[in-house]
């Protein structure tokens, strides 16, 4: 897929002010730091379109990117931010379940996790309530241009190897790097064909 245009449409504290019409939707989540804005900003080519902050947890709101005057990226508010007060972290816990269960052109949720790190029981229990909702998400691990092929290969499959403790099957996973824009092209096209399908909930 080509990227010919990503403009910043809206932002909302509810996913009932998101945009009205059914077009497709590909929301981006993961823990604090995980990278969330570079791999949108490398997906679409626009270095400026999410901003990056050396602070971990800036995004306090959904954000909506028109691709294409067609389909939206969707950034939503990191979880596991422990330094927040109880009132804000409810408060985006709110936010975040509202518009993952709710959120009909919601197509899929791309769920991602730095390479670096052993799994992590908050990814997990994340993981486990998507699949207990039956919320249709892939797993993209980040910075793999931090470790060696081989480290980076092994902590992968340590941590799918964990998934598969409780899961029958892995969801599709995705290896990628803002740097060096590895994984790229593999998200790209798993959109593409994913944007064929009727928005909306299949029956």
């Amino acid at each position: 897929m080509i990227i010919n245009s990503a403009r910043f449409a809206i932002s909302n504290s509810t996913h009932r002010k998101s945009p009205s019409e059914m077009r497709h939707e590909y929301a981006f989540i993961g823990r604090s730091n995980v990278g969330k804005s570079s791999l949108i900003n490398m997906l679409t080519g626009n270095a400026k379109l999410a901003k990056t902050s050396s602070t971990p947890g800036k995004t306090l709101l959904i954000n909506h990117f028109l691709i294409n005057d067609s389909w939206y990226i969707v950034d939503l508010p990191g979880y596991g931010f422990a330094q927040r007060g109880k009132e804000q972290r409810e408060k985006l816990e709110k936010m975040i379940r509202g518009y993952i269960l709710e959120r009909e052109q919601m197509t899929n949720l791309f769920v991602l996790i730095d390479s670096r790190h052993e799994p992590m029981k908050i990814d997990l229990d994340f993981f486990d309530w998507l699949g207990e909702n039956g919320i249709p998400f892939a797993i993209v691990f980040t910075k793999l241009d931090k470790l060696g092929n081989d480290a980076g290969r092994r902590n992968v499959q340590r941590y799918c190897s964990r998934l598969l403790e409780t899961w029958e099957e892995l969801p599709p996973i995705f290896l990628t790097s803002s740097e060096d824009k590895r994984g790229r092209e593999e998200l790209l096209d798993y959109i593409e064909q994913l944007n064929k399908l009727p928005v909306g909930p299949s029956e």
